[in-house]
């Protein structure tokens, strides 16, 4: 069995917004709806230390995919669920729009999809993961900062990093997510 998992090697990313790009062109096409440029992938400009010392980080927020997600606990209907690769998922026909995924979502991940009245989020391509194929950020990544593939395969690349010490922030959180970031090197 597959369980689909993706690491973000901070030490490589360059904050050029390739995959935030190529996620919203991706999903737009996909979905047949607008999705927001940085929705469903997004990435930030932390400033660490004071001048004349401070450094530059990149922040993505993605869904992390969470081996226990408290958005799909919630769920009243049953709309949000997991897929056996352990994609977190919506199934905007059951969908009522009560927004209770975005509000229990300790990553803030989800957004509401004006155009589609529901909530969204990145589903790791899953249209594309599933076909054997990248998530398009993946496949953007100029970098190659962002791998993905499965977790449970030692011989598999993201495995390998988190084996190496990737690390799954927000894991204190309980849910187990499956975004792993490799932390920047830390200036002295």
């Amino acid at each position: 069995m597959t369980r689909f998992g993706m690491v973000i090697d901070l030490r490589t990313c360059i904050g050029c917004n390739a995959c935030v790009v190529a996620c919203t062109d991706e999903n737009t096409q996909s979905l047949g709806a607008a999705v927001p440029l940085g929705a469903r992938t997004d990435v930030r400009v932390v400033e660490r230390g004071e001048f004349p010392s401070t450094s530059v980080v990149f922040d993505h927020r993605i869904c992390r995919h969470c081996d226990d997600p408290p958005c799909v606990r919630v769920c009243p209907t049953g709309a949000s669920y997991r897929t056996q690769e352990g994609v977190v998922l919506l199934d905007r026909c059951l969908c009522i729009g009560c927004k209770y995924c975005m509000t229990a979502c300790p990553f803030a991940a989800r957004y509401l999809n004006e155009e589609l009245s529901v909530p969204d989020k990145c589903t790791f391509c899953y249209h594309r993961t599933s076909q054997g194929l990248e998530p398009a950020c993946v496949s953007a990544c100029p970098t190659r900062a962002r791998v993905f593939g499965d977790l449970d395969d030692p011989e598999s690349d993201v495995s390998k990093l988190v084996a190496s010490g990737a690390l799954a922030v927000g894991a204190w959180h309980g849910t187990e997510p499956k975004v792993f970031y490799v932390p920047p090197v830390r200036e002295r």
